[in-house]
Order: C-alpha cells, then structure tokens, then sequence
C-alpha cells in the first residue's frame, strides 16, 4: 500500500495562528459583503436622505454607480492587489484593506450635502470603499491558504465563503432594519466593526506566505484596469434607454466603451506574454485545475449573480403586492422570504469544503452544478403568484447546489497553484468572480426589459384606458422604458404612482387613481411578460450551470502544488499519490499539473 502523502503546512501543527487567520479574515468577508447587500435594499431610504428621485432621468446616472460603482472598482483592482501581496506581504495588504474600508464606511455616514452632490459624495466613498473591499478580497483566500495544511483548506475557505454569503443575506434584513431608523445607520454598522477588525488583524496576524520582490508591471495594470473599466460601464449603461430604444446597447457610447475596453484587454494579453514580471500570471493556466476552476466559477458566477436581483424584483414587484404587501415594505420581507437561499448556503457549504480535503474538488463542484442547474430548470415552471412552500424549497436547492460548489471550487484553485503565486492566483479568482456578477447583472435585465418590451406596453395602454386614463396620456405613459419600472419595483417605490403622478396630471378620479396605484393593479399587469423574460434567464443560467459542471469535472482529481514551500507532490483522494501515465483526469500528465 502505497505511504499517505500529506502537504506539510506553513505553520506548526500545534499552532493556533489558523484560526486567528480564519476568524479574521472571516470577519472581513462578511463585513463586505454585507455592506454589498444592506446599501442595495437601502437605496430607498439613502436616497429619501439625501433628498434626491433615482428615478429621474437625469438621476439615473446616480443609481447605477450605487448598484455598480463597487463591483466594478472590486474586479478591475483585485488582480493588483492579489499580485502585490504576493510582492509586499499579503497580510500588509490585507490590513491596509480593513483599514481604507472602514474609513470610507464613516465618511459615508457623515454625508454634508444633498441632491447631486450628495450622491457624488456617497459614490466617491462607495469607490474608495470598494479599494478596501478589493484590498481585503484578493488577499483573505491566500491568508487561509497560507495559514491552513492542504488536508483543512477546504474547511477553512469553506467557513469563508459561507461568511460572504451569510453577510450578503443578512444585510437584505439588517439594511431594511437599519434604513427605517436613520439612512446613515446603514454605514455607521460598518464602522465598529471594521475597528476592530483593523486593530485585531495588525496585531494578530503574521505573514507566512513566500514574499517575491519583482517589478510592477505598469502596462499591463493600465491596460487591464482601463480595458475592464471600460467593458464594465458599457455593460452597465447598455441597461439605460437611448435613441428611442428600450436599451442602450446599439448607442455610440456603450459600443466604443465596450469595443474599445475590448482592444484594451486584447492589448493586455499581447503584453502579459512579453513581460518578464507579468500582472496576470497567464502560466497559470498551464495548470488544469486552476484553469478549468476559474472557468468554473465565472460561469457559476454569470449564473447566479443576477439571480438575487431578479428575484427581489420577482418579490417586490409581483409576488409581496399580490399577497398585501405595500410597496414600501416590500425591500425588507423580500429579504426575509429569500432566507431558504442562504439556508441552503450554510448547511451545503462547510461540509463541501470539509469533504473536498479528502476526496478533492471535482465531485462537489461538479455535482453543486448539477444540482443548481435543476433547481434553476424547475424555477421556470413556477407560476408568478407561485405557493411559497415550493419556491422556497427551489431555493433551498439552489443554495445547497451553489454551496456545495463554492468552496470546493475556491479551494481546489488556491491548491492548485505554487506557494510564491497564492496572491495573483486568489485575485484573478476574484477577478472572475466579480466580472462574472457585473456580466450576469447586464444579462439577466437585459433578458427582462427584452421580456417586458415586447408586450407591456400594449397591455398597459389597454389597462390604463380601460381605467379611465386618456388613450393620448396611456399610450405616453406605456411606450416610457420599461427599466424604470424595474429599477422602481426594486428599489421598493409603487410602479404606478411614479409613472402617473398624481389623480389630476393622470386625468382620472381619485377612486380610479387609488385602483391603479393600488397593490394588485401593477403585479397582474407586468406578470405574464416579466415571467416570460424570468423564464429565460432562468434557461440561461442552467445552461452557464452544466457547462460550469463540466468544466468542474475536467479540473482532474485532487492536486496540490508541487514544489511550493516543500510541499507534496500531486495526491489523489486521501492524499495517496497519483502515478504519472496516461489515465485521463485521474493522473494528468505532468506537464499539465505543473506550470512552466
């Protein structure tokens, strides 16, 4: 019988620093994904506060930077910081991240304007914010790696992950909670514990990682930050009418932002290879596991990163009205009614990363995939007003698919990769990641409004007539971008209300005026078209979740780096050694394990 293989780690056996490192860096993922998630359900109120309508034209703009501006600065800056880490100390980096977060958290909350320049104010931060969220992200998963044996990765990174998740899913509450008592409140909450966490992790934390001082590769950072920038913003923009169309993706802007943020990224390639000290540690992906794990998690992420906003718009838009929900509480009870969704997380997610320590990533990856892409196929066959026992089922199935994937998943990359490289390997993770959840953001309501276009404005002109509304003023009022009623139903303002004002600019009574803006009018209306468009972001994540699962399986058996700090050849399930020969994915030949 062949001797155990074990990867000998980075700290003595008896060391308690892991968990220090596992419970720290823990608190820095929930602390931001929870902002992430208690700024979304707030907008309402941010915006009450700031004495400013998100759903003017003029102020859209404003709105999308609030729901975007972080993603965005977090994908373009992670590769960076992850890269630098591995050159100046990931703890360093680390730190600085809890640090710049929580200072951007205060000088939220102490807003001194109003109107536009408010909310170029609370962007401004938002984007320093996300440096400290970029900062913490790229840095945390190579902290754990660093700190934990190959045989406890999965479990630690697993614990991490549920913490982003469980932050993502309670902020929905504490953010409905939080934004009744007082707007600012909903950052205040960040502030003591990013105190903390800043004066815990500087004394606390160590580094262990491999340091290797190298150039900074200027070109690429700017070729790479303007070309994603640049793709972002077109994606995000591309949701806004232009020229008379329901969106904005054939607009002159959009196309020379997402052409030449193309270019850009092309011309980022072509100097990556030419480097001596490249940004993006494209040799990587000679490795198959890291390769087809980071294929794996930006099609998951495509798939599922929309899906938290389609179905508060599902919530709040259709389901809470229709079953007497008013639709200025519809924010805070969407969050509570999608609670089976973080459920599955929590219970899936610990015990996948757990198990991938000692049978490896593929078949939890794979089979989280799997079981995703089915919860999304019976999602479709849910009716609007659907029983709320089966759709929280579905969604408990949809949380336990993409639990038992995630962890597994991130584990099974940061394994993957030599010692010196775990910073660039965790930021480009997060690139993907990231990027993905802006991309699947675009598609899902681009998928929408295409679902909404088609038949909502002839429907709404027949139901405004029918109600006594002018066949002039209902036509003006259904051909309006159905994005803003969109943007109005998730941000928990009454669709019908914003679209006609008031009884007397409608031309109706009050009673009528009262039907239409009331909490059935608006749910019948939209329902049919908006689950026509649901249906089929629903059929698009299933197909992104199967790919995904395959790319998964491809990744080969268990495998943890050779050569990095001493460490282990390349083990299979328990750690027994794997012979190199020709025995497909469970014994890869070398060159495909090991980078050059």
């Amino acid at each position: 019988m062949a001797a155990l293989v074990t990867d000998a780690p980075s700290a003595p056996a008896n060391d308690r620093y892991k968990w220090v490192a596992l419970s720290n860096t823990t608190l820095g993922v929930f602390m931001a994904s929870l902002d992430s998630s208690i700024v979304l359900i707030s907008l309402p109120a941010i915006f009450r506060g700031i004495r400013l309508d998100p759903l003017q034209p003029a102020n859209v703009g404003y709105l999308l930077w609030m729901l975007m501006g972080y993603l965005v600065v977090t994908a373009v800056l992670v590769v960076t910081f992850g890269r630098l880490g591995d050159m100046y100390g990931r703890v360093r980096m680390y730190n600085a991240g809890f640090a710049v977060f929580s200072a951007a958290s205060l000088a939220l909350s102490l807003c001194p304007w109003y109107g536009s320049k408010g909310a170029m104010w609370l962007i401004v931060w938002r984007v320093v914010q996300g440096i400290g969220g970029a900062l913490l992200t790229a840095n945390s998963a190579a902290i754990l790696t660093d700190a934990f044996p190959s045989t406890q990765r999965g479990f630690a990174i697993g614990v991490s992950v549920i913490a982003g998740m469980a932050g993502a899913f309670i902020g929905l509450i504490v953010g409905g909670v939080l934004a009744d008592v007082d707007w600012r409140a909903v950052f205040w909450v960040n502030v003591p514990i990013g105190v903390f966490g800043t004066v815990w992790a500087y004394l606390k934390l160590r580094e262990l990682g491999i340091q290797k001082k190298s150039r900074i590769d200027w070109w690429g950072n700017v070729t790479f930050g303007v070309g994603l920038v640049m793709v972002l913003i077109g994606l995000t923009y591309g949701l806004l009418p232009h020229g008379g169309r329901t969106m904005g993706w054939t607009g002159p802007w959009v196309l020379f932002e997402l052409i030449g943020g193309a270019a850009f990224l092309a011309l980022f390639a072509w100097i990556e290879t030419r480097v001596e000290e490249p940004m993006f540690q494209l040799d990587l992906f000679r490795i198959r596991a890291f390769a087809m794990g980071n294929v794996a998690g930006l099609l998951s992420s495509i798939g599922r990163g929309g899906l938290q906003f389609v179905l508060i718009i599902w919530l709040q838009g259709i389901w809470l009205p229709l079953h007497g929900y008013s639709f200025e509480r519809t924010p805070l009870w969407a969050g509570i009614y999608m609670l089976p969704l973080t459920g599955g997380f929590l219970l899936a997610g610990p015990l996948a990363g757990w198990l991938s320590d000692r049978y490896g990533a593929r078949p939890f990856a794979t089979g989280g995939m799997i079981v995703a892409a089915a919860s999304f196929g019976l999602l479709t066959f849910l009716p609007a007003n659907f029983a709320f026992p089966v759709f929280a089922a579905l969604l408990l199935m949809n949380g336990i698919g993409m639990g038992l994937f995630a962890a597994p998943n991130m584990t099974g990359i940061m394994n993957s990769v030599p010692a010196e490289n775990r910073g660039a390997a965790s930021g480009m993770r997060a690139t993907f990641q990231n990027s993905g959840m802006v991309l699947s953001v675009g598609v899902f309501f681009s998928l929408m409004i295409v679902g909404l276009s088609a038949t909502l404005p002839n429907s709404m002109s027949t139901a405004l007539q029918a109600n006594g509304v002018a066949p002039a003023k209902a036509h003006e009022i259904a051909s309006l971008p159905p994005v803003g009623s969109l943007f109005a139903a998730f941000l928990g303002y009454n669709p019908m209300q914003k679209l006609l004002g008031s009884a007397s600019k409608a031309g109706v009574s009050p009673a009528q005026f009262h039907h239409i803006t009331g909490k059935t009018f608006f749910p019948h209306l939209i329902a049919n078209p908006f689950m026509r468009g649901l249906r089929i972001a629903f059929l698009a994540s299933l197909i992104m979740c199967i790919v995904a699962g395959a790319a998964s399986w491809l990744r080969g058996s268990r495998y943890v780096a050779a050569g990095a700090e001493g460490g282990p050849e390349p083990v299979g399930p328990f750690g027994a050694p794997l012979e190199p020969g020709p025995h497909g994915d469970e014994a890869p030949e070398p060159e495909e394990w090991v980078p050059a």
